[in-house]
């Protein structure tokens, strides 16, 4: 049969069906259920209203089943976006209260350092005023040690000797009581009358020492060697100074007799 040069006529509403499942992809499905051996129909056939009339129920199942499908996807993306909004919400919660903890802390952090350090201060200014207090007391007790000390002091260096053998002899024994040398007034003045007979220029001239050209000099006739070896400071280095005299011959009769009073004859 030869082929008409007529197609069938499709509305407005049908074009956009077909337009939306040829877009989705069913439009195979729905042209899929006309028989593959049906020949093209002359507009106003019956045969061809009743194929039209099942085509458009097919497009009609297919608009609802996509309207369906974009609900649902919008209804998914929204619960997304909600879930993606409470998520974004929750974590700016989280970081809100993570940054007031850490402000808490750090004011906390500084409230203890600040107490800290009043604290230290405070320690130290009290340190430092006990420690001022203590030089204070210790300086006055000094202070009145010194004044104790001092009269004694004076009353020493106001001490006086007469010029005389006596004289001598008792200045004699304070020096060596202050250096540690032992002797007696009495064993003094007994070897001190033999040796020179209180005579503080005696010298003589004829013993050994004299023959040897180092004569024996002063109250308790003393070489000038053993003079010079057992001196006593704070005394003269004149040998014919009598407390000079006395104190070094006092000094050598310690180191070699251990006393002056254990000598009784020639030392």
């Amino acid at each position: 049969m030869p082929k008409s040069n007529h197609s069938p006529t499709l509305t407005k509403h049908h074009k956009i069906a077909l337009a939306g499942v040829a877009t989705l992809g069913a439009a195979a499905l729905a042209f899929s259920a006309v028989p593959s051996s049906a020949e093209t129909v002359v507009t106003g056939s019956p045969q061809t209203a009743a194929q039209v009339a099942y085509g458009t129920e097919q497009i009609k199942d297919v608009k609802g089943t996509v309207t369906d499908q974009l609900a649902f996807q919008n209804v998914k993306v929204e619960a997304i976006a909600a879930k993606k909004k409470a998520t974004t919400a929750h974590e700016l919660h989280l970081a809100h209260v993570k940054q007031a903890h850490a402000a808490h802390t750090a004011k906390v952090k500084a409230a203890h350092a600040a107490k800290v350090k009043a604290a230290r201060t405070a320690h130290a200014k009290h340190v430092a005023a006990a420690a001022k207090k203590a030089a204070q007391a210790h300086a006055a007790q000094q202070a009145a040690s010194r004044s104790v000390q001092r009269p004694q002091i004076q009353q020493v260096a106001a001490k006086t000797y007469s010029n005389n053998l006596d004289g001598w002899i008792r200045q004699a024994l304070d020096i060596m009581k202050a250096k540690g040398i032992p002797g007696s007034y009495n064993g003094l003045h007994r070897n001190i009358i033999r040796e020179s007979s209180g005579n503080p220029n005696a010298i003589n001239n004829w013993d050994i020492n004299a023959i040897n050209g180092v004569p024996s000099k002063g109250l308790l006739q003393v070489i000038p060697p053993t003079f010079s070896a057992y001196h006593v400071n704070g005394t003269s280095w004149n040998i014919y100074d009598p407390v000079a005299n006395i104190t070094a011959a006092a000094n050598y009769a310690a180191d070699r007799y251990g006393s002056i009073d254990n000598v009784n004859s020639a030392y």
